[in-house]
């Protein structure tokens, strides 16, 4: 039978100092968050921080971190429970009516900037990085979405309490669609890695596109309104107390997704979907601010748990793995193919530039980038050198993301808005 503690002296024992420097982990996320909107950087800039440091120490004291690329499945579950928390409470925060004129913004986000994102990125990863076509398109795809859950400082705020600015509203709808939206591109990917010929194709309009979207949209919309429907109906009759409502946000979304899942449907794009229906039931019931506010702890502490992940797996070898073409391909697609393809895509669309190029600017990469490159990684389909580099390419683009956007958020936001 084991014991709390052992005879004699024992010091240093692995299993209490990963539960010593998690407890100060979770201080300082409180901390940074409670302070997060007097400083000019956000909180996921400090969780990196912080999951540097805490590999450094790690590694001080012979304690082996996390290895990605042999165990990609932890990251990819992790991180998945992530995202979909995060879809949800995307939903919830949007008040537009669902009209082609409303959502037209996000709409050229989907069509038009992120196919571009995917093909740049691809065109980049062979030029390069020297990777086959399969290899380059699932960089390209796991490199696409922007992020849902380290995006919420640049996105519309909590259900009913603010206007929807049209860059805010667009990186939110963005944020909760591609996501999802980005999965049959992973599948062409992994498509081409795997497969001579182009027998595949059919299968993959029909299974990967077609059927895959439609499903998710539909189980997303009608789970989304049973749960609400169930939801204040329990709540009337008070079978639910107050002080739970935040939990029905966890609830609903795993019950939405596993079985969207089951369907074979992409349970990502059913999320958001189900935030929305969710949130047009009874649109005045005081439900939504509490099903959101619980949502969106639950995706904070997420959030530090997985930014403090990517941090504890960084190593000077790791850095060093995409090399020059890499890192070039990283700040592109940061500094130049984002920016440049929502420029063209909104300019002649009527949108003002100064608003054209604060969404063209925040076009975070994280959470759901180390979920698709985790799965990636899982299918077994590529080299070993392959594998290597998309999972340290995604990291330097997930982490670069979180330093130039989280030190820009604060000052850039308060200057769209006019405050600065």
């Amino acid at each position: 039978m084991p014991f709390a503690a052992e005879r004699g002296f024992a010091f240093a024992d692995p299993y209490a100092l990963v539960l010593l420097l998690g407890g100060l982990a979770l201080l300082a996320a409180v901390v940074a968050l409670t302070q997060e909107q007097e400083h000019a950087f956000t909180a996921a800039v400090v969780y990196l921080v912080l999951g540097v440091a805490i590999a450094a120490l790690l590694a001080g004291v012979g304690i082996e971190a996390i290895d990605p690329l042999a165990d990609p499945r932890l990251i990819e579950h992790l991180a998945e429970l992530a995202v979909i928390i995060a879809l949800f409470t995307a939903g919830l925060k949007l008040d537009r009516a669902l009209s082609w004129r409303e959502w037209r913004t996000p709409t050229l986000l989907l069509a038009v900037v992120m196919p571009a994102c995917i093909a740049a990125v691809a065109l980049l990863g062979t030029q390069l990085l020297g990777l086959s076509a399969g290899a380059a398109i699932l960089l390209g795809a796991i490199l696409a979405p922007t992020d849902p859950v380290l995006a919420g400082d640049v996105q519309v705020g909590p259900p009913g309490e603010e206007r929807e600015r049209e860059p805010h509203f667009a990186l939110t709808a963005e944020a909760g669609l591609n996501d999802g939206l980005a999965f049959p591109f992973v599948f062409l990917g992994l498509f081409v890695a795997a497969r001579d010929g182009g027998d595949w194709v059919g299968t993959w309009v029909l299974a990967d596109v077609l059927y895959a979207i439609g499903v998710g949209v539909l189980a997303g919309a009608a789970g989304g309104r049973l749960f609400a429907s169930v939801a204040m109906r329990l709540r009337r009759r008070e079978t639910i107390h107050v002080r739970f409502d935040g939990w029905l946000a966890v609830a609903a979304v795993l019950a939405i997704y596993g079985a969207t899942e089951m369907l074979g449907a992409y349970g990502f794009l059913a999320a958001f979907v189900a935030g929305l229906a969710f949130r047009r039931a009874e649109r005045e019931h005081e439900l939504h601010a509490r099903v959101h506010e619980g949502g969106e702890v639950v995706e904070h502490v997420a959030e530090l748990a997985l930014v403090l992940l990517l941090g504890s797996t960084l190593t000077l070898a790791g850095l060093q793995a995409p090399g020059v073409g890499g890192w070039v391909l990283v700040v592109a697609l940061l500094v130049l193919v984002r920016p440049a393809a929502c420029l063209l895509a909104f300019v002649p669309a009527g949108l003002p530039v100064r608003e054209a190029a604060f969404i063209g600017w925040f076009g975070m990469r994280g959470i759901g980038s180390l979920y698709y490159v985790a799965v990636a990684i899982g299918a077994g389909v590529l080299s070993d050198g392959e594998e290597e580099l998309l999972y340290w390419t995604t990291s330097a683009c997930i982490m670069t993301s979180i330093l130039v956007h989280g030190l820009t958020s604060t000052r850039l936001t308060a200057r769209l808005a006019g405050t600065a």
